[in-house]
């Protein structure tokens, strides 16, 4: 199996990663920063807990969630920000965001429910990154043990 060498070494040189993770937030690219705090406060409802014009960055909150911008690095010589998945953002009232952001910008899919006991939607931010919301509706999914 490919990198299957790699982990190997990585468990004989790592012996106790037993620092408790605290939080996850993603660090996202925008290449414009102005609009990215306006959709991200006025559409999402979210609080800049921090923004520098200097630095390029900026942090956004809302609950229990965090997520954080930055101008492109130019080292990385990317020319447009880019995800290959998505942000799943798992809400208590998934039909409430719905009816709040269904017109409010580019909709992936709309609100439906799927078979593995979630309902979701999803909307394209002004980065186009993907925003999936969804809220659990089955809890009761079999799990394959396969």
């Amino acid at each position: 199996m490919p990198g299957s060498k790699l982990l190997s070494s990585y468990s004989q040189i790592i012996k106790n990663m037993n620092a408790k993770a605290l939080n996850l937030s993603p660090m996202l690219e925008t290449k414009d920063m102005q609009a990215t705090l306006k959709f991200y406060t006025e559409v999402l409802r979210f609080k800049c807990d921090t923004f520098s014009e200097e630095w390029g960055w900026a942090h956004f909150s809302k609950d229990e969630i965090s997520i954080m911008f930055s101008k492109p690095n130019e080292e990385r010589n990317i020319p447009e920000p880019i995800m290959s998945g998505s942000l799943y953002i798992e809400v208590d009232d998934v039909d409430s965001v719905w009816d709040d952001l269904k017109y409010a910008g580019n909709i992936c899919y709309p609100i439906e429910n799927f078979e593995y006991g979630m309902r979701e939607f999803g909307m394209f931010d002004n980065n186009g990154y993907l925003l999936q919301f969804g809220e659990v509706i089955n809890k009761n999914i079999p799990v394959d043990e396969d």
